[in-house]
């Protein structure tokens, strides 16, 4: 019997040998990289770059992380590396601007990705987009902006969430609104107000610069969130609130859907399952670390995370909405679009 089991441990000393590294070793050694589909500077990179200061602390073998900015077909270009070049390991995890799961659903011609088929991380916070204008336009809120006429508007590209907020602007709330393409991230987008470019934009609320709101340069007219920030002023209004009819709530609710999910993560489908229940729970972890909140606070960056699970939940509504509902919204996005 003494013989067998001193074989029998022999056995397993070789096969541990020979056996691969379990998930909880993996990362040991290596480099994890947050692939951003955007330009550096605004709040898709600071939201990864923030995540990068302090998820490794929470993942066994304390991987490096790196971020790395790949901007191109409304960040598309970056979603569509996770299963077209990047290592499927459980090494590159990529952020992106989450108005393109609307457009994949609605215009599946234009975004021909099923969000479905990726690993959903998680979301570091809903993030609302609002829409406002400087100060020195001389409008004072929603109503004096319709009548002031034509607008122009700053957009990144097709199917981000500035462009949905905008088509909801045109298309249901009545807005004259002309779009002006051509810039690669809010950031850009900025500069062109600052210069007289463009009369106004949509972004996320904690994209604002402070030193602007701390001045006044800029009038909020219009919450495409389903929150409202405590910095926000009180008398910004929610768009679902002037939908007007059932109908339109309906349409607007389809096209905004994608914002609730947040800044959202994600990677390739075949990421090793093992290595995925590592990887949430360290994002999960991360986002109840007092270092974590503290370097968000002092970002003025929101922290309201959703997990993995949550957010490929509300990926789902968005698949399942009923045909009628997206046809009309469809019927949004296909108005004239950016110049």
């Amino acid at each position: 019997m003494a013989k067998v089991l001193l074989k029998l441990a022999a056995a397993a000393l070789v096969y541990s040998a020979c056996a691969p590294a379990s998930a909880q070793d993996f990362y040991k050694g290596r480099t994890i990289t947050i692939v951003v589909g955007a330009s550096t500077g605004g709040g898709f990179d600071a939201n990864a770059r923030l995540l990068s200061r302090h998820w490794a602390r929470h993942i066994p073998g304390r991987p490096d992380i790196v971020v790395s900015n790949m901007i191109g077909a409304a960040s598309m270009v970056a979603v569509n590396y996770l299963d077209a070049g990047a290592a499927k390991d459980g090494t590159v995890v990529t952020t992106f601007n989450y108005g393109q799961v609307t457009t994949s659903r609605i215009q599946p011609d234009k975004v021909k990705t099923d969000f479905r088929n990726f690993s959903w991380l998680g979301s570091i916070a809903e993030d609302p987009e609002f829409c406002y204008v400087p100060k020195a336009l001389g409008v004072a809120g929603l109503d004096a902006l319709k009548a002031r006429g034509r607008i122009n508007m700053g957009v990144t590209n097709f199917g981000t969430a500035n462009d949905i907020s905008q088509r909801i602007m045109r298309g249901v709330l009545g807005v004259d609104v002309r779009q002006i393409a051509g810039y690669p991230g809010n950031t850009e987008i900025k500069l062109a107000l600052e210069r007289g470019e463009v009369d106004a934009t949509c972004s996320p609320w904690s994209e604002l610069p402070p030193d602007w709101q701390a001045r006044g340069d800029i009038v909020p007219f219009l919450n495409f969130g389903s929150y409202r920030p405590p910095s926000m002023p009180a008398n910004v209004p929610f768009a679902l609130d002037l939908a007007g009819t059932a109908r339109n709530r309906s349409i607007i609710n389809v096209l905004m859907a994608s914002a609730i999910i947040g800044r959202p993560f994600i990677m390739s489908k075949v990421t090793p399952e093992d290595r995925m229940t590592i990887l949430r729970k360290a994002f999960d972890d991360t986002m109840k670390d007092p270092a974590f909140m503290a370097d968000a606070a002092k970002l003025n960056m929101p922290i309201a995370p959703k997990s993995g699970a949550e957010a490929r939940s509300i990926v789902e509504s968005i698949y399942t909405t009923p045909d009628d509902v997206v046809q009309a919204a469809r019927r949004i996005m296909e108005e004239e679009g950016p110049k």
